[in-house]
């Protein structure tokens, strides 16, 4: 038994997916405690996005200490506030889609088109390379959200699109990420997001009517703070620890996750057609994956 614990804190790869795995426990936790207190304590989704954020920033506050001054150095300041920008409008449309009833496990599925998206907009406005195969993989995997969407049914609303469009937004975030850090460090990339994504959320609470968190509501969200900084460690340890290419399919683990918290929370569970869909957006994502990562390899040969 010894020998067996020690292989598994010894080993990277281990140690990598283990912190992935909590990674999207966390997330997972999160998610449920959002639509808690969004549709059944009245919180609304601007108010919640911003207390979130802002208390998972006060507990990161020593964390920013330790980092010094030398880490907020950037010759590129106007790409991290568009970085922020775009992350936080992709936190409100996600915010806002399971206040008004996605289901969780519906909503990870339809955010994890975000890969696609960054397919289409490296090829379009970053000029990089992709070739049919790819390109194959992110119809495959647009197609799979239309089944899970179902557009053509009498349940579907305009609130179903909100996680797409965060799927989106995030996707641009990632690209300007993928720019700036040519640049910067990813200490650096990270204190500019943690230190401006509260006050741009600030905004959006106001103009959505502020909200003080009383009672309950402000015990889940102290405890959604801490699981968003958790969340953000364990992501952070896990790319740390192996390489990213690695502990990547584990993060698509944050699915079954979300899909037995919502089940335990709120009883829901998804009808056979939208588990195809799941299943489409899963193969396209490791396949964008892979193939991005067979492009690294050969590029170091």
């Amino acid at each position: 038994m010894h020998s067996a614990v020690k292989l598994i804190t010894g080993s990277p790869s281990f140690r990598g997916a283990g912190f992935m795995i909590l990674a999207g426990m966390a997330f997972a936790g999160l998610n449920t405690i959002t639509q808690h207190v969004t549709m059944n304590l009245g919180l609304s989704s601007t108010s919640d996005a911003f207390w979130q954020y802002f208390l998972a920033l006060i507990f990161s506050l020593p964390m920013l200490a330790r980092s010094g001054a030398r880490a907020w150095r950037t010759s590129r300041p106007w790409a991290h506030v568009v970085r922020v920008g775009v992350s936080v409008l992709g936190v409100q449309a996600w915010v806002l889609g399971l206040a008004h009833g996605v289901q969780i496990w519906q909503a990870i599925a339809l955010v994890m088109t975000s890969p696609f998206f960054v397919t289409s907009g490296a090829a379009l406005f970053l000029k990089e390379k992709v070739g049919p195969r790819r390109w194959l993989a992110t119809l495959c995997g647009f197609t799979g959200a239309m089944i899970i969407l179902q557009p053509w049914s009498d349940v579907f609303t305009l609130y179903a699109l909100a996680p797409v469009a965060a799927a989106l937004l995030w996707a641009v975030a990632s690209l300007v990420t993928k720019s700036v850090l040519k640049e910067d460090s990813s200490a650096t990339a990270t204190i500019w997001l943690l230190m401006l994504i509260s006050p741009v959320n600030a905004l959006f609470a106001y103009a959505g009517g502020f909200q003080w968190p009383l009672g309950e509501v402000l015990g889940w969200l102290i405890a959604s703070g801490l699981l968003m900084v958790a969340a953000q460690y364990f992501l952070a340890r896990a790319y740390e620890s192996a390489d990213a290419a690695y502990v990547q399919p584990f993060d698509d683990l944050k699915l079954p996750l979300n899909l037995a918290a919502g089940w335990i929370a709120f009883g829901y569970a998804p009808s056979g057609p939208l588990w195809l869909g799941a299943a489409m957006i899963l193969a396209a994502s490791l396949f964008i994956m892979l193939s991005e990562h067979r492009r690294e390899i050969t590029a170091e040969l």
